[in-house]
């Protein structure tokens, strides 16, 4: 697969340029290969520099000198996406009915990813909906009701503005965006007492059909969550897609804000800004001929 991403900002006047900070580059993995990438970025910046971020994330840092009235950051990278089409999770026989209990050695390594951000009664109770009577479930069963429902229950939208809203604005308004949905699920099930984290990245979308795919044409989001024997499973509940099927992970954090693609400051007066324009592209190239 080919991913092209274009960042446009646009300027009245010519602003002086801060630091911008990228995430564009995929996680490599053993079901994701990089094999070109080039990343070109106008006005051309002062430095351009990459490190790992605590996440273990790639990202890249710009500076500029200089005013402009452009910026521009085109990133394409070329991959060998290894899809599981009927992935079948071992899970740890501990953890194959819900409720189970992360072990000591586990729950140290996982206490942020069971963190609650955003804690509230409204969320705690749309989650418990999801278990039977005497509350014991299949543990796949359990998450592949909650990736379904959260599709049943919202009207996907696309919002241009920037954040995420929080879990309990989520279910009060009935929409949202994949983020918000990935929010509400990551917020949902760590009510349950199950590790999870956010996922920012990519999304092949193959084509219209009976359910046509979600979140193409920009960057996408989901989560993963951690469970023992099979570790961390992707979740889409905007495409109620469970394991890696096109998608293409760039970051990974605890929460929606620590996985921004693109984030940066400019000096200049706030009526300068006039807009920004994404645009993003997932391609399937065939495997060239022996």
């Amino acid at each position: 697969m080919t991913v092209r991403h274009i960042t446009k900002y646009r300027y009245a006047t010519p602003v002086k340029l801060g630091e911008h900070q990228m995430m564009f580059r995929p996680r490599e993995s053993h079901d994701l290969r990089l094999v070109r990438t080039r990343l070109t970025i106008s006005p051309e910046p002062k430095t351009l520099r990459w490190l790992h971020d605590v996440f273990d994330n790639s990202l890249a840092i710009a500076t500029f000198e200089g005013p402009t009235s452009e910026l521009v950051f085109d990133s394409e990278v070329t991959l060998e996406h290894i899809e599981a089409p009927h992935p079948d999770y071992a899970l740890a026989t501990e953890a194959q009915v819900f409720p189970f209990a992360y072990s000591r050695e586990e729950r140290l390594d996982l206490v942020r990813a069971l963190e609650r951000h955003h804690p509230a009664g409204e969320v705690d109770r749309w989650a418990a909906g999801f278990l039977p009577k005497d509350g014991r479930i299949g543990t796949m069963a359990l998450l592949r009701k909650i990736t379904l429902g959260i599709r049943e229950q919202l009207t996907y939208s696309r919002r241009y503005e920037r954040g995420v809203q929080t879990p309990a604005e989520t279910l009060a308004k009935g929409t949202g965006t994949c983020r918000d949905y990935a929010f509400l699920m990551m917020e949902g099930v760590r009510s349950l007492g199950l590790a999870a984290r956010f996922v920012s990245g990519y999304i092949f979308v193959p084509g219209a059909g009976d359910a046509p795919v979600r979140g193409g044409g920009a960057t996408h989001a989901w989560l993963q969550v951690y469970l023992p024997g099979a570790g961390w499973v992707d979740f889409d509940p905007t495409n109620s897609i469970i394991g890696n099927r096109n998608l293409i992970r760039v970051a990974v954090a605890w929460a929606p804000a620590q996985a921004l693609p693109l984030w940066g400051t400019y000096t200049g007066p706030a009526s300068s800004f006039l807009g920004m324009d994404v645009s993003v592209s997932v391609l399937d190239e065939p495997e060239p001929e022996p």
